[in-house]
């Protein structure tokens, strides 16, 4: 790498997100310690968002795509103006904690086998994101997961295979994926594992991304210290907690509701169908269809 690049690119991936994309890069003007470059990418957004970039934030490198190209899609974009040595993927709804960038970069630093890390995320309202720590969605992963037998039952081996609670919070380890809200990868892990795949519009993009990380030989870190405050389905509108900062239109909703249905079906396809029966494909696929269906009715009544 050149000697002039930045040793980080942080790509922010916008959708009618302004006021919370504001709070992100705020946050990301009190990092130090790190020389750093924003990327930020947006989605066709319909608010003034590129505006409050161009006036408010006029060192950060905007990417205005034309039309909504979905999460991997718009990420790809930044993937090709970024120039550092590591790649944090940043959702817009987050803001990062002091210090946040640097302690990334060093504990990516410390090991050339770690391939991607997301950190303990904390949500708004004070908890953790379960979603910075997850095990890979198995059909009994998944089962265990939407029969609610996890929640009951979050420390079990048996029943807790979605989120692994039973490897612990307060110790940083290995696990199969972390989240694409915090997700940082070096450059080099870009170069063999490839970008995202664009196939998926909405959710389960970063679940393929760590899968063929691992895949590729590299390894995936949970670490246990607190980075960024995720201000939880700011852009898709889906969680309730995040309607006291942003409400996404009913439009958007149903249509990331579908999309996180379609990404089911994709990642099954993708990397189990072949490995496990085909009876067993197709109770999991019509279970996908009868989640997704209830998740879209949810959207368009409530």
């Amino acid at each position: 790498m050149p000697k002039n690049n930045p040793e980080l690119s942080v790509i922010i991936l916008s959708y009618n997100t302004r006021d919370l994309l504001k709070q992100c890069l705020l946050s990301l003007r009190k990092q130090v310690g790190v020389k750093f470059e924003i990327i930020v990418v947006d989605n066709a957004s319909v608010d003034d968002s590129t505006t409050l970039v161009k006036k408010e934030f006029p060192t950060v490198k905007l990417i205005c795509s034309s039309k909504n190209l979905g999460f991997a899609g718009g990420n790809n974009l930044g993937i090709k103006e970024a120039r550092g040595q590591y790649i944090l993927f940043l959702n817009s709804d987050t803001e990062v904690l002091s210090g946040g960038l640097k302690e990334a970069v060093d504990f990516m630093k410390s090991d050339p086998q770690i391939g991607a890390m997301s950190p303990k995320i904390m949500l708004a309202s004070g908890g953790i994101d379960p979603d910075c720590h997850r095990g890979f969605p198995t059909p009994w992963a998944s089962l265990t997961y939407f029969l609610g037998l996890e929640k009951l039952f979050p420390y079990s081996r048996l029943f807790g295979q979605y989120h692994k609670y039973y490897l612990g919070l307060d110790k940083t380890h290995e696990i199969d994926a972390g989240v694409g809200a915090f997700m940082i990868i070096p450059r080099a892990v870009v170069e063999k594992v490839g970008v995202w795949d664009d196939s998926y519009f909405f959710y389960g993009e970063d679940l393929d991304y760590f899968y063929r990380i691992k895949q590729a030989g590299f390894k995936v870190y949970y670490y246990a210290r607190p980075l960024v405050v995720h201000h939880k389905g700011g852009s898709s509108g889906l969680r309730r907690e995040s309607q006291k900062v942003t409400r996404a239109s009913r439009e958007t909703r149903i249509k990331t509701a579908k999309a996180s249905v379609r990404a089911m079906e994709i990642f099954y396809q993708k990397f189990y169908r072949h490995t496990y029966p085909a009876w067993l494909t197709a109770l999991v696929l019509l279970g996908i269809r009868i989640k997704g269906m209830l998740r879209v009715l949810k959207q368009m009544f409530f």
